[in-house]
Formats: structure tokens, sequence, C-alpha cells
């Protein structure tokens, strides 16, 4: 494959998520990809002022988050970030709660599940911390982990 078949391939596949994420353009959707964004963007236990920074610069261009107004994204990562630094067991079980409401929409969770693995993978490394961290979503979310090839 070429690098421009790459590229557009990429294209194709965030014009795609963008597509099915106006499907689900609502609060609880956006909750569930921001706080699933925030606890895969930490699976390592510590997100630098840089990292933060990458991922919301990340979230707000990401084509499929594109749907929502750039203040409602800000506002939905501050908001879940802020929450897990200031107590992270409590932080974490509400970013779990919020993903939790996707669950049986199947559609919406497998759109997250892809979400945040593209977001894991954005500086080009999946690590073992950021794959625990993604199972563990998609066994929130009802979703095999195996079909994202995280078994």
């Amino acid at each position: 494959m070429s690098f421009q078949d790459f590229v557009s391939n990429l294209k194709q596949k965030a014009s795609e998520l963008k597509t099915e994420a106006m499907k689900f353009k609502n609060k609880d959707f956006l909750n569930a990809a921001i706080s699933g964004s925030v606890l895969i963007s930490m699976a390592d236990g510590v997100v630098s002022s840089e990292e933060k920074q990458k991922m919301m610069r990340f979230i707000e261009n990401y084509e499929a988050l594109s749907v929502f107004a750039s203040k409602d994204l800000i506002d939905a990562f501050q908001n879940a970030m802020s929450q897990i630094e200031f107590d992270k067991d409590l932080g974490e079980a509400k970013a779990y709660d919020a993903i939790r409401k996707m669950k049986g929409k199947d559609d919406a969770a497998r759109l997250i599940m892809r979400l945040i693995i593209a977001i894991a993978a954005a500086d080009g490394n999946f690590d073992d911390s950021e794959k625990r961290v993604a199972r563990k979503i998609a066994m929130e979310l009802a979703l095999n982990p195996a079909d994202f090839e995280l078994a």
C-alpha cells in the first residue's frame, strides 16, 4: 500500500466515523466518548500538561467529534479531567458511569471504542496499559474486547 493510499484510507475512515457520530449527537454520547478519551490518556497514571493539550487538540480536530461544538468538547474534557485529578477513584468511577450509559447501544458503544483506540494510538504507540484500559471500557460497554484486537 502506498503512502497516498494509506492517507486516503485514513481520511475515508475519519469521514465514516463522523457520519456515524452524527447519529449519536447527544450529551450522553459526548460524555462517554470524552470520559473514555480521558481514561485512555491517563492509562499510565499521569497526564502531563503537554499530553492534555495534545489530547484536547486531537479531540477538537478529530473529525468524528466535530459534530459537537468546541465549547461542549472542552467543557466535557475539563470536567472529566478535573474530577479524576481531584479524586482519582471517584473521578474514574464517574467516567465509567458515563461510559456505561452507552451499554446496550451497540453502534454508539463501538464508535466510542474506535474513538478511544484512535486517541490511544495517536502518539504512534498503543501500549499495554492503554490496552488494559481499553479492554475495561469494552467490558463496561458489554462489548467483546477481541472485536477490537484487545484479547
